[in-house]
């Protein structure tokens, strides 16, 4: 239960005076629906008010609030034309002009002979000083009011920065002292704020520097954020580790049977992950270790000879996608293997219906079906499994911890291998995984060639499409992948059957064509006409991101490339050099390019190196935008920025596995208010994870 003392904080935004159901909506889109979103929403400029000069000493292109009195009016002499209004102080006129303005409104508001506040940006115009459109006009009483600095805030269409700053005024308003967190010694040594005092802080800038991330106030929210999100992994990681897992320990009897088949031996980098596994898997610890790998670095091989130690051990073991095509993938991967050591794998995925479901589950029931491969389908209630000893869940950044810890319950003492492809900055795996051990493949196998990427601008088009021709008649196999659509009513859908179109008229049926809306038997009959050969041109949206494996493919072509992000574009061309084919990626760039997408496709000329790519990715877009959407399964800050607060993190996560070492259950004083901490951020299901939660 949400602890009483933050029950205003969590209101619904609509109790704020002025906020109607009309701007509810857009609220809800900019912020969020309770009244605290309104608090985490801070300014990213200011506006100074401040300089009040006489009218004779005011200076143009500055913001001035002004004491004046109205002289006369002078309504807009044609349409098109503005309204102007003659105000002076004793040193001098001045006008302020209005277009498209009612006179009766600005006869209430500005009425001749009296004194008024007037503040806005000074402009001169055919030799005179004036002020168009005012940003405030009030009584002389509100000088003080409004000759102030005002905070700016990020806005959304149809929310006026005005309305949004009340609303926060208001929100702020329901603001409270809360039981301090922080340890007193590390807050003054940071010479942070109280809570309360910091949020004050933040939303009151008065000169351009207290915007910066680095401020004793914004550092003390930063911190706080980070604080409650490692507070939560670090809870997450006890209860799963907390409960016993099981020792298992293979004979290596089937796993040497797949070593012998394999066509390559394991790289150094493979064997030390396998046997960080192996040391997991036989404590009686339950494991929780996740695997980074850089596209093609032979995790899928790693994880089936961990999943053959449970199957040795007498038990199951099941392999989680999140997608139907990776799962499939994995299929075609594991099955021949697992088949030379006699092993039996089944596929599940959301397509098997009916009798066929019924015996796919009936195999995994009663244990006939040793490995389990299967997509979202495995975590279904009807799915029941003899006895599942290890999980592993590939591309965790697609799921949610949630699921990961699903998959783990449909066993006893379930053993959690976690496997990405995609290359994760240190900061980031700390907000995200910080609840397991990880594991990197740094080496690539023997034989995998290196992969020629080159740049291009996209209106040369017609001599790469006759480039393409050529390597298509010479026997290579090659991807088009098409682009992101931005502000257009055009889908990036639409954008790739525009493409087949064209080259399909341009080379005839060698061309497919693959998007994410077909559906799921016409997506595997294109990708199985190119693994054999019939299709030689394979147009895709960027479905083929994750997973798909044919090593005779050896040409990529990316149309956009600026379009894209770093680890998105390296996934992508991730795709080919996976043989023994010499292997080249295009670029295809709109230019003039922005110092961003140069720096971007610069970067991925230079390196193939996954890991440097994603520390680059991080460093020139921010954590909130490198992966995506909010449906990546990574934790979204509101107040932390992790470039700047790395710092921070590392300092909030020793922070977390020491107030847990002094106090398990949060039950001393700062322990009861890092609990209220928890809930102030959201992380509510980590609560639950405390004996007395």
């Amino acid at each position: 239960m949400r602890p009483e003392i933050l029950f205003p904080l969590f209101a619904p935004i609509t109790s704020i005076s002025g906020i109607g159901p009309r701007f509810a909506v857009l609220f809800e889109r900019l912020v969020g629906v309770h009244i605290l979103d309104l608090c985490w929403h801070l300014p990213n400029g200011l506006i100074d008010r401040r300089y009040s000069p006489q009218v004779a000493q005011a200076e143009a292109g500055r913001i001035a609030t002004l004491v004046v009195r109205v002289l006369r009016h002078h309504p807009a002499p044609a349409r098109g034309r503005p309204y102007r209004i003659t105000v002076a102080d004793e040193s001098g006129e001045l006008q302020l002009v209005f277009f498209h303005a009612r006179a009766d409104y600005l006869e209430k508001i500005l009425p001749e002979g009296e004194t008024r506040v007037v503040s806005g940006k000074l402009e001169v115009f055919g030799g005179g000083l004036q002020m168009p459109h005012p940003d405030h006009i009030a009584p002389e009483a509100e000088l003080a009011e409004i000759q102030t600095v005002q905070p700016v805030y990020p806005l959304t269409a149809g929310l006026p920065q005005k309305v949004v700053a009340k609303a926060v005024t208001s929100a702020l308003a329901h603001t409270i002292d809360l039981p301090e967190w922080l340890d007193p010694a590390f807050q003054r040594q940071g010479g942070w704020p109280a809570w309360k005092d910091a949020l004050d802080s933040a939303h009151c800038p008065h000169e351009l520097p207290d915007l910066d991330a680095t401020t004793p106030a914004r550092s003390r929210l930063a911190y706080d954020e980070l604080l409650a999100n490692q507070l939560a992994l670090a809870l997450i990681r006890r209860n799963q580790t907390r409960h016993k897992g099981r020792q298992i320990k293979g004979d290596s009897r089937l796993r040497t049977q797949v070593l012998e088949a394999l066509p390559f031996s394991l790289t150094k980098s493979q064997q030390q992950v396998l046997l960080e596994i192996d040391d997991d898997m036989a404590s009686d610890s339950r494991m929780l270790r996740l695997i980074q790998g850089d596209v093609g670095s032979g995790k899928t091989v790693v994880a089936l000879l961990a999943m053959l130690a449970a199957v040795e051990s007498g038990a199951q073991a099941a392999i989680m996608a999140p997608t139907e095509i990776l799962a499939r993938q994995h299929h075609k991967t594991i099955e021949p293997l697992a088949r030379a050591a006699g092993v039996s794998v089944e596929l599940l995925t959301g397509r098997d219906k009916g009798k066929a479901r019924a015996a796919v589950l009936a195999r995994i029931a009663s244990g006939e079906s040793a490995i389990v491969i299967g997509t979202h389908a495995l975590f279904q209630q009807d799915v029941a499994f003899q006895d599942l000893a290890l999980a592993v869940i590939d591309e965790q950044h697609r799921f949610g911890v949630h699921q990961r810890l699903t998959l783990a319950d449909k066993g006893r003492g379930v053993d959690m291998l976690v496997m990405t492809a995609t290359p994760i900055p240190r900061t980031l795996m700390l907000t995200a995984y910080g609840d397991m051990d990880v594991s990197r493949i740094t080496e690539k196998p023997a034989g995998r060639q290196a992969i020629d990427t080159r740049t291009m601008p996209i209106d040369r088009l017609p001599e790469i499409v006759d480039a393409i021709g050529r390597a298509l008649r010479s026997g290579t196999r090659a991807y088009w992948v098409c682009p992101l659509v931005e502000d257009s009513e055009l889908s990036d859908l639409a954008a790739a059957e525009e493409r087949h179109r064209e080259l399909q008229a341009h080379f005839g049926d060698c061309v497919g064509l693959v998007h994410g809306k077909m559906k799921a038997k016409d997506k595997d009959a294109a990708m199985a006409a190119f693994v054999a050969g019939d299709i030689t041109l394979l147009v895709a949206t960027t479905v083929i991101e994750v997973g798909v494996d044919v090593p005779e493919a050896s040409i990529m072509v990316i149309e956009h490339a600026e379009r894209f992000g770093l680890a998105q574009l390296h996934q992508l061309r991730g795709r080919i050099g996976r043989g023994s084919l010499k292997s080249s990626c295009l670029l295809l760039y709109q230019g003039p390019l922005g110092e961003v997408s140069r720096a971007r496709l610069n970067i991925m000329r230079e390196t193939d190196d996954g890991f440097r790519i994603a520390e680059e990715d991080l460093r020139l877009r921010g954590a909130g935008e490198l992966l995506g959407t909010r449906q990546s399964g990574f934790p979204e800050f509101r107040l932390a920025d992790l470039q700047v607060h790395s710092d921070l993190l590392a300092a909030a996560r020793d922070d977390a596995a020491l107030i847990l070492n002094k106090d398990p259950d949060l039950e001393s004083d700062r322990g009861r208010a890092l609990r209220i901490l928890l809930y102030l951020f959201e992380r509510d299901a980590a609560v639950k994870y405390l004996r007395s939660g």
